[in-house]
């Protein structure tokens, strides 16, 4: 079924007791944030390209015409190019891992998520195809069979077993990134091997200069890739440990508060210090670390569920397992580390004034925290199983009134006429007629998120206009 809206439900919202601090949301107007252009991702994507092709120009320099006259000429030629690739590609992600905080402002979390998923295939195939046509172009050279060859390069050449112990690494954290593969790992054990890619950074990095050709040899070439690399160490050391540091000496979050928003759900209230300085916007992440038994060990992107206010921080999480349970029991007073906040889920990053929300079950906690920031006539489809499994509906109802938000509760499985009949181009330019002239930002399960991108590609709104908050994990 689909329910709309209730004013009644509305005004008993704006009159609930204050969280921690003594503030309520009733009343309050935050400012509806400028929008913000893709133009630093586009300065940073032609970066990456430009550094790449300068990665690769020193072997075109030193590679004379008429050089690659035979098989194993044109095998290690290519190994070499497929070296100096795998080797950028690898600074790269690990700069992408970095947290710097510049780039979390440019790009947000989520689309170095993407970028950083998309390049980890494209380096794998880099390593392998570098190890096999290197190792193929020597035993062609030198007439050995491959595996005599392998010990050859083993035994004979420097750094060598570090390079294929980094080769190694790379090839075990793509292959738990496969989604089928990572689904059955526990979460702790894939984010430990995927931060393993720093030991491979550091393991390639002798192989790459006691060995490759174009780098082995002082002068501006090797001096440049020294460079990257110290710009890359020193972007990890201040993305994960200075600036994180910084924040929360400066911050002190602590937890004020744990409230049961629905038998399977909690929204944790944190307060700390100097909270309205922070430079915090409504759909934003934090990755946070409760330091109490059981859980100091562990970090874990929750999304705040309420606009950014000088007393008060909320997170709204979906008990799933035994983490998320341990939330319900912090104590208050119980020390929080937090990294962020990040992403570009935000009310700053649309196109337009007209904006389109689509949320499921607790993918509403970072909308309910954007509606406060958007501004006045926006629209909210909001799809949960129950009357129960929605969250945060007193909230929604004020704000449905307060900011002038048209709200609709989409009730009942994914097979009940009521949803299948919203979730089509037809029902929702029914609620929406001006639905390809807004923005469109996208919350919840991932059958609901693919579902409504098939809708919202079928119903023809354009894919600069639809925003999803995929949060790195």
């Amino acid at each position: 079924m689909t329910y709309p809206r209730t004013h009644a439900a509305g005004r008993r919202a704006g009159t609930t007791a204050s969280r921690p601090g003594g503030r309520s949301t009733a009343g309050v107007r935050p400012r509806v944030p400028s929008r913000c252009g893709p133009g630093g991702r586009r300065v940073l994507a032609v970066l990456l390209v430009l550094g790449l092709l300068a990665g690769v120009l020193p072997w075109w320099l030193d590679t004379p015409a008429g050089s690659l006259r035979n098989t194993a000429a044109t095998l290690t030629a290519a190994g070499r190019i497929t070296g100096l690739v795998a080797g950028y590609l690898l600074l790269v992600q690990v700069l992408m891992m970095s947290r710097l905080p510049v780039l979390e402002r440019w790009i947000g979390g989520e689309q170095i998520a993407r970028w950083h998923r998309d390049l980890g295939a494209t380096l794998l195939v880099a390593v392998l195809a570098h190890a096999a046509l290197i190792l193929v172009g020597y035993a062609d050279l030198e007439d050995n069979p491959l595996l005599t060859e392998a010990g050859v390069l083993l035994r004979d050449y420097e750094d060598m077993v570090s390079a294929f112990t980094a080769a190694g690494v790379l090839v075990l954290i793509g292959f738990t990134s496969v989604r089928a593969i990572r689904r059955v790992l526990p979460y702790e054990l894939w984010h430990a091997l995927h931060l393993s890619s720093y030991l491979a950074l550091l393991l390639g990095f002798g192989h790459q200069f006691s060995n490759g050709a174009q780098l082995f040899r002082p002068g501006p070439v090797r001096t440049l890739w020294i460079a990257m690399y110290v710009v890359v160490v020193a972007a990890l050391i201040w993305g994960r440990v200075v600036a994180p540091l910084a924040f929360n000496l400066r911050h002190r979050l602590r937890v004020a508060d744990v409230v049961a928003e629905s038998p399977d759900t909690i929204s944790i209230y944190l307060t700390g210090e100097r909270l309205g300085e922070l430079d915090l916007l409504g759909g934003q992440f934090f990755r946070w670390r409760f330091v109490t038994r059981g859980c100091w060990w562990q970090s874990h992107p929750f999304s705040v569920s309420a606009a950014a206010n000088d007393r008060w921080l909320r997170l709204t999480v979906k008990v799933v397992g035994a983490y998320t349970a341990d939330l319900r029991d912090l104590d208050p007073g119980t020390r929080v580390w937090a990294e962020g906040p990040s992403g570009t889920f935000t009310a700053a990053h649309r196109t337009g004034d007209r904006v389109l929300l689509i949320a499921g079950g607790s993918g509403i906690t970072p909308i309910r925290a954007m509606l406060e920031e958007l501004p006045p006539g926006s629209a909210l489809v909001y799809r949960a199983r129950t009357p129960a499994d929605v969250l945060l509906h007193r909230e929604l109802d004020w704000l449905a009134q307060a900011r002038d938000v048209r709200i609709w509760y989409v009730i009942g499985s994914r097979n009940d006429p009521g949803p299948r009949q919203v979730l089509t181009p037809e029902g929702l330019r029914g609620l929406v007629p001006d639905l390809v002239r807004r923005d469109v930002y996208l919350c919840g399960p991932p059958g609901l998120v693919a579902q409504s991108l098939a809708v919202l590609r079928q119903a023809g709104v354009p894919r600069r206009q639809v925003h999803l908050a995929t949060f790195e994990l």
